[in-house]
């Protein structure tokens, strides 16, 4: 099973642990911050992205697996569904027949 490294954003505090475990995949920004490399983790690389987020103190750093995303997609038919307005919502009121 393929995997990638998923950061939550709003978690991070940018203590930069991950950056320091895991040179070949992540970076820092210039506030501290990580930027992850896009792609799958290889076999050889998954021990140090393991390590890197095993050891993020605000637990915002996580491996995924890279095709459940896509299995996602698949399973709508290769499309996103459409959200609609909930009733009541101004765009709804507007079309509204008097």
């Amino acid at each position: 099973m393929s995997e990638r490294l998923i950061v939550n954003p709003i978690a991070c505090t940018a203590h930069g642990l991950c950056a320091e475990l895991f040179p070949e995949r992540i970076w820092l920004d210039d506030w501290g911050y990580p930027v992850i490399e896009h792609g799958e983790i290889t076999p050889d690389l998954r021990a140090h992205a393991k390590r890197a987020v095993d050891a993020c103190p605000a637990l915002a750093l996580r491996l995924q697996a890279a095709d459940r995303r896509r299995a996602a997609l698949q399973d709508s038919g290769g499309h996103r569904q459409q959200r609609r307005n909930p009733p009541g919502n101004r765009q709804d009121d507007a079309h509204a027949q008097p």
